[in-house]
């Protein structure tokens, strides 16, 4: 290998190494009453966040679609004609209808400085044992994308095969026998309608009691 190539590598590779560990920025929310938890992944950097909450960023659909479904109304959490949506009136909402919500991911490095599950390095994992001491009348995990999916079954010991969209698998964790359900994504770069997200979901929450 002559200097040049050495030298024209080694910026890259430096570059690599230098990549931050970011923690998860946001707790869990964890009524003791919850019977459904939400799992996600990681959100995108904090010049995305239109509020500091889970699925911060104001063009991903997911507090939409919990309005759509629950509300009829997708503009049911925002603030006014703002382009947020209101944290503490989510929160109360996921108390009174007894929905945890808690993402599979603790740190993480952004290989590509974006919010891309692909281009995301899992470093810690969550603590599973811990949330499930917290909320212990869960018997459903649900999930919003495929990594999410991924992280949790490499908790277990045997996992399973990956359930396709919209499916559910027997989650037999060592702590408590759960379920598990794959829903769509919800971000739009996800290639689903938002009005076949929403029907994904309300037969979801219609299934689990909560509609």
């Amino acid at each position: 290998m002559t200097d040049s190539t050495q030298s024209s590598t080694q910026p890259f590779a430096q570059q690599a190494e230098e990549l931050p560990i970011e923690q998860h920025p946001f707790p869990p929310v964890l009524p003791k009453e919850a019977t459904i938890m939400m799992m996600g992944t990681f959100p995108p950097t904090e010049d995305k966040w239109a509020m500091p909450f889970h699925y911060p960023n104001f063009y991903n659909d997911m507090w939409r679609i919990y309005g759509e479904v629950f509300f009829a109304d997708p503009d049911h959490f925002r603030v006014g004609e703002e382009k947020r949506f209101e944290p503490q009136r989510i929160i109360d909402f996921l108390h009174e209808r007894g929905i945890a919500s808690c993402p599979t991911v603790r740190s993480a490095i952004r290989e590509q400085g974006n919010a891309a599950d692909k281009h995301l390095q899992v470093v810690d994992k969550v603590d599973l044992d811990s949330i499930l001491t917290q909320v212990p009348q869960v018997q459903t995990l649900f999930t919003t994308g495929g990594k999410a999916t991924e992280i949790l079954l490499s908790l277990l010991e045997n996992p399973p095969k990956l359930p396709k969209t919209n499916q559910h698998i027997d989650y037999p964790y060592p702590t408590r026998a759960l379920t598990l359900y794959r829903l769509p994504s919800t971000s739009r770069a996800y290639p689903l309608a938002f009005s076949k997200k929403v029907e994904a979901y309300r037969a979801f929450f219609a299934k689990m009691g909560k509609i």
